[in-house]
């Protein structure tokens, strides 16, 4: 019976994969890797090592949740090391949790090797200071791909940065949300889309804006969304090339 290993690959930026993750890939008999991972990290596999792609997508998954589960214990049976590989951080909206437990459940040793997640990555690279004295105290990160789930009413402090994952299909509820809430129309709001890339782009505009802004630039995901007063910092702090 071998072990599984969650690893996080990074947002994007194949140079955010930590040390920990890079030896782990290096060593593994078997990769299930999802949408998002950089290609090139997939390179540091060795050689004879089995690359299974379970990428998901909005409306499209290559495997259900369920089925990626059997899978990984399947291959903890038949292999040695096995390399679960995920975007970001494997328990940042990565369902790493549910795989851990899972596996963990029948038997399977688990070992997690956290990622730089794009919460707080994609905003750096575009000059954007999650937190910043004066201008934010804290963020809040939320999943955005369900608006009707999102709890509006509790996202009215100008203090606290709002990051809104998988939510570029949904920019006008979510927009709506925050004005109807309360929120300052003027708000300022940065969408950014395929972050810490080469193909990044920054879009800047505030709440009753943005969304036709996205409709008329045609904004592309991934795209994360940021909502507060430290999106006015884009322009005077450079982020990362």
């Amino acid at each position: 019976m071998g072990k599984v290993v969650l690893v996080g690959a990074g947002p994007g930026d194949p140079g955010l994969l930590t040390i920990k993750g890079k030896e782990y890939i290096e060593k593994a008999d078997v990769i299930i890797y999802d949408r998002l991972i950089p290609k090139e990290i997939l390179l540091y596999a060795k050689d004879g090592c089995e690359l299974i792609y379970a990428g998901k997508e909005d409306r499209h998954h290559t495997l259900p949740q369920n089925e990626i589960n059997d899978l990984l214990y399947r291959k903890a049976l038949e292999r040695s090391l096995v390399v679960r590989l995920k975007g970001g951080d494997p328990f940042v909206f990565g369902r790493g949790g549910e795989e851990a437990l899972f596996l963990m459940e029948r038997g399977i040793n688990v070992q997690v090797v956290p990622g730089v997640s794009s919460c707080i990555a994609v905003p750096s690279y575009a000059g954007i200071p999650i937190t910043h004295r004066g201008l934010s105290k804290g963020f809040h990160v939320v999943r955005a791909h369900i608006p009707e789930e999102i709890d509006f009413k509790g996202m009215t402090d100008p203090m606290i940065t709002y990051v809104f994952l998988m939510g570029l299909s949904h920019i006008n509820e979510i927009m709506d949300g925050l004005i109807n809430a309360g929120r300052d129309p003027f708000t300022p709001v940065a969408v950014i889309s395929e972050g810490t890339t080469n193909e990044q782009k920054k879009y800047i505009g505030c709440l009753k804006d943005m969304g036709e802004l996205a409709e008329k630039e045609r904004i592309v995901s991934p795209a994360i969304i940021v909502v507060g007063d430290v999106v006015t910092l884009s322009n005077e702090i450079c982020g990362s090339d």
